[in-house]
């Protein structure tokens, strides 16, 4: 049985979470349009998103090694400072319609994000139950269901808050969303490493990198987040070209959040009752059926299917990658073996972030769904190679 103390951390993480990733469902719904609003060569309209992924990337390392000496709270703190400065950038780049400061703003929220994607981690260390360990990571990302709720409606009811500068208004809002982060984070008490734990260099990374197990977490997470991604940066600009209004492009968004985030809940505990690997599984099967349904047409309701089996399938695929890299690190190891997994994730998402913006600009949507594919095929043969392995690190999986 988990105890109250942590209990506490889990909801005070959750909440942390859902504000962080309030922030990121507002650069989902506005970057793409704000980048091909401001950028006079439209095909870099998602160059700003995939600069914020690229941010995350950068820093996900040092950001490890950081919280590592300065502790896990005062580090999330230092992060929600990049998230209001980011914010309040975003605002004046578009006042100034200067494309390059945009990015620049979406590399500050990047440094935000990259900080934030570690309350998973911090809550698999705050759970002293093995059993509870799964479900407190699942927990806090699910947490991220608040978000959609209030980002896109954020984004929609500020949309036009200053008439001649759309979206401003937005990230004027959304600069308070880190500072309340910041307050709700600063009562978090999480255990620091024991004296003994500091001193341990632990064993090399490439001989922790070698275990099947981590092979496969990290190639599920960076799936998980590039087969999202490559289909959620191309929804509001396929939308947008379709004829469809901003507010229908924000629900379907809003839809695609929830399914994220709402499987987070009980993924926990489907992975304890069915067992890791088939929960992946399972991940990689609502991820096909997203292309599927996206080729099946051009109505609303078919980008809506495909946000929402794309969402799910990423929680269920993307919680499961990160139990399982957990298993496979020491407490005097996990710095360098979380920095480099989320170095790893979201330099891909960067890449994919990129390349989809280029490849809907260029050859629309369908060309999108197809190229997604591959990537899907290679998490699953991933997941079928792992089962075949017996790795101890999935043997009730």
């Amino acid at each position: 049985m988990a105890s109250a103390a942590a209990k506490r951390n889990v909801l005070i993480l959750l909440i942390a979470q859902a504000l962080a990733n309030t922030t990121v469902s507002i650069m989902i719904t506005t970057a793409p349009l704000v980048g091909a609003m401001l950028a006079e060569d439209k095909s870099l309209a998602t160059l700003p998103h995939a600069f914020q992924w690229l941010a995350v990337m950068a820093v996900a390392t040092p950001a490890s090694f950081l919280m590592r000496n300065i502790g896990r709270r005062q580090g999330f703190m230092l992060g929600g400072l990049f998230g209001i400065t980011g914010a309040l950038t975003g605002a004046a780049a578009i006042w100034m319609h200067a494309f390059w400061l945009y990015v620049a703003a979406t590399v500050q929220m990047g440094v935000f994000s990259s900080f934030a994607m570690f309350y998973r981690f911090a809550a698999a260390e705050a759970a002293e139950d093995p059993q509870f360990r799964v479900r407190a990571i699942s927990y806090v990302i699910g947490g991220g269901i608040l978000a959609a709720i209030i980002g896109p409606e954020l984004a929609k009811s500020t949309r036009e808050m200053l008439p001649l500068y759309v979206f401003a208004g937005t990230y004027l809002v959304l600069a308070v969303v880190p500072l309340l982060g910041i307050l709700v984070v600063s009562r978090v008490n999480l255990p620091p490493l024991t004296a003994a734990e500091r001193a341990d260099p632990g064993r090399p990374l490439a001989e922790i990198a070698r275990q099947p197990s981590f092979i496969v977490a990290v190639l599920g997470g960076m799936i998980a987040w590039s087969a999202m991604v490559f289909l959620m940066t191309s929804t509001p600009l396929s939308m947008q070209a379709c004829g469809f209004d901003f507010d229908t492009t924000a629900s379907v968004i809003q839809w695609h959040i929830v399914a994220m985030y709402a499987p987070s809940f009980v993924t926990g505990w489907m992975i304890n009752r069915f067992g890791l690997l088939n929960v992946m599984s399972l991940g990689v099967v609502l991820a096909l059926a997203a292309v599927a349904a996206g080729l099946g047409g051009l109505a609303e309701i078919n980008f809506l299917l495909t946000n929402i089996c794309i969402g799910a399938g990423w929680s269920l695929l993307f919680v499961g990658a990160t139990d399982l890299l957990t298993r496979t690190y020491r407490p005097s190891e996990r710095a360098k073996v979380q920095g480099f997994n989320d170095m790893m994730i979201f330099g891909t998402v960067a890449a994919s972030t990129l390349a989809s913006g280029y490849l809907t600009q260029t050859v629309g949507w369908n060309t999108v769904l197809y190229a997604d594919i591959p990537m899907i095929l290679i998490a699953f043969a991933a997941v079928v190679w792992l089962r075949l392995r017996r790795d101890p690190a999935v043997v009730r999986a």
